[in-house]
């Protein structure tokens, strides 16, 4: 699928959650208008945003938790998969735009690519459940039913790879840190 097409199923779907964006998936979401609330971003901090999510998950039970997370990225820090799943957040929902490529970077290819399977390792790092999309008809209907299961759950975006010059969403860390904490405070 394509990463715009996964973008719009998302917004769709998000119903109020709490966003992580990191790299890539950053800019589209800004686009799509779903940064202006309950939202925060990572992209400066690569591999960081399921840690993130997981805080936010944490603080905010009663709020589902969104992250929107690159392959490339989460191999950075592959070992937040055993942190987020030994707190167990039942409202933590992984989405992991699969392209094969660090695309933030220029492209390059992610080690691993075509032999390692991600569901495969967040289920055996103790998430609740792992899926794996290739195809926006397939991932539609299937939402809904994913956001009422409990969390943690890995969701892998099959996504075509895009050779386009990497944007940017330019929105300050602390601004985005500032406007959230005002939205979830008492």
């Amino acid at each position: 699928m394509q990463k715009q097409e996964a973008i719009d199923l998302l917004v769709k779907h998000r119903h109020g959650a709490i966003s992580v964006t990191t790299m890539q998936a950053a800019a589209p979401w800004h686009l799509a208008g779903q940064t202006s609330s309950m939202h925060c971003e990572a992209s400066l901090c690569m591999g960081s945003a399921a840690s993130l999510a997981l805080g936010l998950a944490l603080g905010a039970p009663q709020h589902n938790v969104m992250v929107l997370d690159g392959d490339g990225s989460l191999l950075m820090q592959l070992g937040s998969l055993v942190t987020v799943a030994s707190f167990a957040p039942a409202n933590f929902y992984h989405f992991v735009f699969a392209n094969g490529t660090y695309e933030s970077s220029g492209n390059q290819p992610v080690p691993g690519t075509g032999v390692m399977d991600l569901p495969a390792l967040a289920k055996a790092s103790g998430y609740a459940d792992a899926f794996s999309f290739e195809d926006a008809a397939e991932l539609d209907p299937a939402l809904p039913e994913l956001f009422d299961r409990d969390g943690p759950i890995l969701i892998e975006l099959k996504i075509a790879r895009d050779d386009a010059t990497p944007r940017w969403a330019l929105v300050p860390m602390a601004e985005m840190v500032r406007a959230l904490r005002n939205e979830l405070a008492p």
